[in-house]
Parts: C-alpha cells; sequence; structure tokens
C-alpha cells in the first residue's frame, strides 16, 4: 500500500506522538470543500464504526485508518468505499498519516478506549474537528489533557454519548433539574464491573493486522483472538479488550458512561462530580460462575448530599432518582416518574438543531463544525461524566473510602489514589 505523503507533515505528527501538548502547533483551519462539503475520515474500522455511518449527505468519507489492513481493504470494497470513491492511497495502518491530508476536515474515532487520547489529541493538533466514541478515556488526567487540547486549538469535539440528544432523556433529566420530584437525595445507578488482568495466551497474530500499533501506549502483550475482539463469552462478556486491563475500565466505563452521565446531566453536575467515593466490599454479588472483574457496590457523595448508589437498582443507561416529593426513572429513550403528574406541564428544553439517536448526535456535530458552537456531548461534559466511572474503579481497586476533589481533579493528600489518575505509556505514545 503506497501512501502519499509530505515529508514536512510527517516529520511533525511523528515528533507529536512523543510531544506534550504544553507546546502543541496548532494548524490553522481552512475553508470547507466544494459546496461548504465537510470531508471527514475514520480512525478505526471495527463493529462500532460500522454503527456510526449515518452522516448526513453533505458528508463525505474520504479516509480510513485502522492496524487491519483486511478490514480497511473490505471497507473500501463495500458500499461505503464504493459510494465515496475512496481509493487505496486513503487506506492508511498508521492514523498519523491520514491526518497529514490537506483535504481532512474532522475525525470519527471509534478505535480501542486506550489510544482515544492520543488519536484525539493528536488530531486536534493537525487542525481536525473530532467525534470521540464514549468512553472518552482511559484515565482521569487524559480527559483533562484531551479537554485542554479542544479549548487550545478551538475545535469542536463531541463525545458519543448520544443519549445527550434523545428528546425523552432530555425531558426526564430536565424534569429533574428543574425540581418536580423536590430535592433529590438518592440516585440508583447499575452495578457496572471493572475490567480484570488478562490472562489469555498468546498467539500469531495475523499478517493483515499490526498488532504492535494496536498495542500502542501499552505494554506490548502477545496477539490473542479473545484480546482483540470488543466483546465476546456468555453473560458477563468474559473476554474481549473492553473487558481488561490496560486497555478499558471494563463496563464500569464501557456502559457507565451511559448511565453515570444521564445522572450527571439530571444533577446539574456536568462541570463537577461526587466528592466521596466509597465501595461495600461486604455485598460483592455473586458471578455465577462468570469470570468478572470487581463488582463492589459503590455509594458516592455529591457536596449537597445527594447519594450516587451503584447498587444495580437503575438503568443501565441512566438512573432512578429518589425526591422528597417523587421519584423519576431514566433509561434510554424513556423516563417514568411518580406521581405521574409530576410532568403535566414540561419544563422549557433548550433548542437544538437535531435531536434523536446516533445519527442526529452526529449531525449535531457536523452542525456545530460549521457554526462553531458547542455540541450536545462537549468534550468537558465527556470528561466530567467518564471521570465518575473512574472514581468507581480507582475505589474497587484501593479498597477504601475516597476523597475527591472535582476542582483540582485529584484525591488530596492521598498518593495511592493519586497513582491511578494516569497510567505509563510506551514511547513513543507518550502524552506530557
Amino acid at each position: 500500500m503506497t501512501a502519499h505523503r509530505q515529508t514536512t507533515r510527517r516529520e511533525f505528527l511523528a515528533a507529536a506522538a512523543a510531544a506534550t501538548i504544553a507546546a502543541p502547533c496548532f494548524v490553522p483551519r481552512r475553508a470547507f470543500g466544494a459546496n461548504n462539503r465537510i470531508n471527514v475520515g475514520y480512525i478505526g474500522a471495527g463493529r462500532r464504526a460500522g454503527q456510526l455511518l449515518g452522516i448526513p449527505d453533505d458528508v463525505h468519507v474520504v479516509a480510513l485508518a485502522d492496524v487491519n489492513r483486511q478490514r480497511l481493504e473490505d471497507w473500501a470494497k463495500g458500499r461505503l468505499g464504493r459510494h465515496y470513491g475512496i481509493t487505496e492511497d486513503k487506506l492508511f495502518q498508521d492514523y498519523r498519516e491520514m491526518l497529514e491530508l490537506e483535504e481532512l476536515d474532522a475525525v470519527i474515532i471509534s478505535s480501542p478506549d486506550h489510544w482515544h487520547a492520543l488519536h484525539s489529541i493528536h488530531a486536534m493538533e493537525a487542525g481536525k474537528d473530532v467525534f470521540i466514541e464514549k468512553p472518552m478515556t482511559l484515565t482521569i488526567r487524559e480527559g483533562r489533557l484531551m479537554t485542554d487540547a479542544a479549548r487550545a486549538h478551538g475545535r469542536v469535539c463531541q463525545v458519543g454519548s448520544q443519549q445527550r440528544s434523545m428528546r425523552e432523556n432530555r425531558i426526564g433529566c430536565a424534569l429533574v433539574r428543574a425540581g418536580r420530584i423536590g430535592r433529590v437525595h438518592t440516585v440508583h445507578a447499575g452495578n457496572f464491573p471493572s475490567p480484570w488482568e488478562c490472562t489469555l495466551p498468546e498467539e500469531e497474530p495475523p499478517d493483515h493486522i499490526d498488532w504492535d500499533m494496536w498495542c500502542g501506549p501499552t505494554e506490548y502483550r502477545g496477539y490473542n483472538e479473545k484480546l482483540y475482539v470488543p466483546r465476546g463469552g456468555q453473560l458477563g462478556h468474559e473476554w474481549g479488550w473492553i473487558s481488561f486491563r490496560p486497555y478499558s475500565g471494563g463496563e464500569m466505563t464501557g456502559w457507565g458512561t451511559h448511565g453515570l452521565d444521564q445522572i450527571q446531566w439530571a444533577l446539574g453536575m456536568d462541570d463537577s462530580g461526587p466528592v466521596e467515593i466509597w465501595p461495600l466490599l461486604d455485598e460483592e454479588p455473586e458471578c455465577n460462575g462468570v469470570h468478572l472483574g470487581p463488582r463492589y457496590p459503590i455509594t458516592m457523595r455529591y457536596a449537597n448530599g445527594t447519594l450516587l448508589k451503584l447498587d444495580g437498582q437503575g438503568a443501565p443507561g441512566g438512573g432512578w432518582f429518589e425526591g422528597e416529593e417523587g421519584e423519576i426513572k431514566i433509561d434510554r429513550g424513556r423516563y417514568a416518574i411518580q406521581p405521574d403528574n409530576l410532568d403535566a406541564d414540561l419544563p422549557e428544553l433548550e433548542p437544538i438543531p437535531y435531536e434523536g439517536d446516533t445519527n442526529a448526535h452526529i449531525a449535531n456535530w457536523i452542525h456545530c463544525i460549521r457554526t462553531r458552537e458547542r455540541p450536545n456531548a462537549d468534550i468537558e461534559i465527556g470528561h466530567r461524566s467518564t471521570t465518575v466511572c473512574h472514581l468507581g474503579n480507582i475505589a474497587r481497586w484501593v479498597r477504601r473510602e475516597l476523597t475527591w476533589d472535582p476542582v483540582t481533579e485529584t484525591f488530596p493528600g492521598d498518593d495511592e489514589a493519586n497513582s491511578y489518575l494516569d497510567r505509563d505509556r510506551r514511547a513513543p505514545w507518550i502524552l506530557g
């Protein structure tokens, strides 16, 4: 496969892989292509990317990047490639080469979680707007660096928490914020399992997969087909990279970023988070023979006294809000309120240009690329919601109560807990 590149751009992006974002290189934004068309590329061409193809008609897919060469060729030969005329020289196993394309305006990132930070930051440094699949990050510090990069480079970054664009979710969360059930004293959420250590044996990787690139910033580990897939197994998703450290936060971040994002939204905590977190070590549920990571229920407390209980009583995509005057249960695309007359007069919703599931969420991002407005699930929102998930994992790992400062984004005076704010990365995939 031949990649056409400019040497100076290649040298810049290669150096950026090992550089911090403290001294970013800002690429001035160009005018969009013919007829105001926005050109996008995909980083990651797997299962989730296939669910993110509902882009508006005035958007054109010009390039694809994935470590799996066979997957790239299959996409180019398939309906997507035929529709957009994606050519061989626009298929890249190294995403940095794709970011060199001058005609590229924006990228949709659906790579494994351990790559999200670098893919996003390098794209923003290259002047591209970003749609980043949830969970946005693998660590809390990554989220802050990604948010800082978006602001420093003036990029529009939408996180793939599509429930932020769904009407019923918007109404349910607005009802909570409007005080329809009175002061919220308790919220119940899903009991999402944390990741566990991978013990899968090493296998020979297929020739068409650049496995070293797939490992990227993580310590190199031998290929295994059950590691390469995102999810697999029986009840509990007992294998796949979403289940394993150091590639993911488990279903705590996989599904937790949906449900806990809705809870943050409903409680009006989009720029904050809980201040205390503790695991209930005597209440871990039985796993029914399925190998899972820690599943101790977690309780968190916000500064206003509201308790968030990850006890399995709330829906995975939302939560059960108990207030002094009623209750609301929110899940994907629906809500239920008791007493049932509390939503007779709906609160006024801020108008948004696109409303609906994943396709509308992408359309909202495209609209904001043109207007330079903040999208429905702006990167700061995604960072704060994903942080709540990380707090739950960290409490399970240290097995004790924690105090969190959502302003400084640290555990005050707690060196052990603070050691989990980030992770080591393999050169040259370093963040400052």
